[in-house]
């Protein structure tokens, strides 16, 4: 298949120059209408008459033909064969390199997070206790000696508190 494309590209390389060949050769000296400018460019009235047109309509469909057949093959081998037509990145040390450490920092932000939701996992529960047991007081009503709701107490969990130390 690569050797096919390669064909062709050449063939089309092919048909360009001589295109352009065509283009730049110079005119024999001719009678021109207007002979007040006399200048190197091409003239593409000169001749016109003399055109095939059956020829031109034959080459532009050949050529179209072609472009069509290149563009094809170059997206078939982009989307079933890209390891062909791009770089082996592996080669490519630098851009390896980052790659390898982009990759391991966002597996330690990865292992990271997941730390940090544990840890707010269990900070959630405690604060829907809370709530809770705060929404369970307001709801019993005022009560003739306030004192601190007691908080439930969760299996394997502590709450520490420092005692007031006083100085004097």
């Amino acid at each position: 298949m690569a050797s096919k494309l390669s064909v062709l590209l050449l063939l089309l390389a092919v048909a360009t120059v001589t295109v352009l060949a065509q283009r730049r050769r110079p005119t024999s000296t001719s009678t021109s209408t207007s002979t007040s400018t006399t200048t190197d460019e091409w003239n593409y009235r000169d001749g016109s008459e003399k055109v095939n047109m059956r020829n031109v309509a034959n080459l532009t469909q050949v050529l179209d033909n072609w472009r069509f057949d290149i563009l094809s093959q170059m997206r078939g081998l982009l989307q079933n064969d890209h390891q062909s037509l791009l770089p082996d990145y592996a080669r490519i040390q630098p851009l390896s390199e980052a790659l390898d450490d982009l990759y391991k920092e966002f597996n330690a932000l990865k292992a990271h997070l997941g730390d940090l939701t544990e840890k707010f996992s269990a900070i959630e529960t405690f604060i829907d206790e809370f709530k809770a047991g705060g929404a369970n007081n307001a709801n019993a009503g005022p009560a003739t000696n306030p004192a601190p709701a007691a908080v439930p107490r969760q299996a394997g969990r502590r709450i520490v508190r420092k005692k007031a130390t006083t100085s004097s």
